[in-house]
């Protein structure tokens, strides 16, 4: 059936808000602070433009009120409390501020799209990201030949440190690569993110495999040049995730069920020994130090601050604002100012304290429970239990384990786009538990008859 002119804008309209939180150092990259919050603030009166007469005027009994992620919800209402307390109010509030709009446009894409479509625009922002990436990287090798600073700004007399370039033009060279992001570990996850969705999408039967196939070669290619450990590392843990959800779907009993978790937990175990026991040769092997390249710094600065107020924190910042005075000159790394802890459990402790931990703990818990059990059980909401499986539903169980293993060396999982992520999908799941199923995607499912 051919979609309607408005839904087809609606979703141009997701998709282009997709790309600005998954690019949004691009955003700023190329426009400023300034014009950052501008294109931040267009795009979210056009959410609520779109959202409010779908939901509050012209259907507010069938918005589901009482499925919303009512713990990740409580996290921001606490970030919001906690201006009367922070030690770096104007900070609070204005990265709260970013942290509602996401939360909001999160809510709103889960209610709006299905699940299909959800994937489909997913795989249309990354695409751009990836595309974009190429071509900026070929302009700046091949065009520009020297690298590019952000706002296209001249290059000084005196040779800046490398981490001030948006994109330092080693495409053809041996260094790792930034894309329009600009940051090597943030394409890496984001290519890691879209090799996942493109996968997907092509063992779900979509169309224009061949296509998919391209776009498969590209996000490889760009994953391997930007060299990111911390990306290897999910992309890794997401693949045994998936691998453990096909096996478990293969399996017709609860006794096979249940040793098949005790292989997945002795297997869980034994990996951890032998990644702690072998931890050196690892880091070196993926070009990391002792010290996880000054992460292990960080931290313990991040701790002494933390531990100063430990129940409610010392106020929320996410990211940390570099030219608020409490945050400008603390943490200084290659001669810039560090906006995050590269941890999200000593982030969140160092902002909310151990409230807002047991908050996101509790919220991460629920999004992989729910998760998990979406990619391993038949769709089922009638007698009829032979099903098939959607490929669609192992989606979420990947990417939470993926943003599980980034919050170890990360904060991004509680910003930003993995934030949304988290927002999206857990509300998502929660409203339509099945895939075709539910509000936004389409008429309830219908039992079809079995025959003798």
């Amino acid at each position: 059936m051919r979609e309607s002119t408005g839904h087809l804008l609606l979703r141009a309209h997701i998709v282009l808000l997709l790309f600005c939180v998954f690019a949004h150092t691009a955003v700023f990259n190329l426009l400023g602070v300034d014009g950052a919050g501008v294109v931040l603030g267009v795009l979210l009166l056009g959410t609520l433009g779109l959202a409010v007469p779908r939901i509050v005027l012209a259907r507010p009994a069938r918005f589901p009120w009482r499925r919303l992620p009512w713990t990740a919800c409580g996290y921001v209402a606490l970030a919001l409390l906690s201006t009367l307390w922070s030690g770096w109010p104007w900070a609070t509030l204005l990265t709260w501020t970013l942290q509602a709009a996401i939360t909001v446009v999160a809510l709103f894409i889960a209610f709006t799209l299905s699940w299909a479509e959800i994937v489909r625009a997913l795989s249309s922002a990354l695409k751009w990201v990836l595309g974009l990436s190429v071509l900026l990287e070929l302009w700046v090798a091949l065009v520009l030949r020297h690298p590019l600073l952000p706002f296209f700004s001249d290059l000084p007399a005196g040779k800046p440190d490398p981490h001030w370039y948006w994109v330092r033009g080693d495409l053809f060279e041996t260094g790792r690569v930034q894309g329009i992001v600009g940051n090597s570990n943030t394409l890496g996850i984001l290519c890691a993110f879209a090799l996942v969705v493109f996968a997907l999408l092509y063992a779900q039967g979509a169309r224009r495999r061949p296509a998919l196939l391209i776009w498969i070669v590209v996000a490889a290619f760009l994953f391997l040049r930007a060299g990111s450990a911390t990306a290897y590392a999910s992309f890794a843990v997401g693949v045994l995730v998936l691998v453990a959800a096909l096996l478990m779907r293969r399996t017709c009993t609860s006794r096979a069920r249940s040793r098949l978790y005790g292989l997945f937990a002795a297997v869980a175990v034994l990996g951890g020994v032998v990644v702690w026991l072998a931890r050196d040769a690892l880091f070196g092997a993926l070009g990391k130090s002792s010290d996880l390249t000054g992460r292990v710094e960080i931290w313990r600065k991040v701790w002494v601050r933390a531990v100063q107020h430990p129940v409610f924190g010392n106020g929320f910042s996410s990211p940390w604002v570099p030219w608020d005075p409490a945050f400008h000159g603390w943490i200084i790394d290659h001669r810039i100012t560090v906006f995050m802890a590269h941890n999200m459990w000593l982030d969140v402790f160092l902002q909310l304290g151990v409230i807002g931990v047991l908050l996101i703990a509790v919220a991460f818990l629920a999004f992989a429970w729910r998760a998990w059990f979406f990619a391993v059980d038949r769709p089922r909401w009638d007698l009829v239990e032979d099903r098939p499986y959607a490929a669609l539903s192992l989606l979420p169980t990947v990417l939470v384990a993926m943003l599980l293993v980034l919050g170890l060396a990360e904060s991004t999982p509680i910003m930003l786009w993995g934030w949304l992520l988290l927002i999206l999908l857990s509300f998502k799941m929660k409203i339509s538990p099945f895939v075709g199923s539910g509000p936004g995607e389409g008429a309830p499912p219908q039992s079809r008859r079995r025959t003798a």
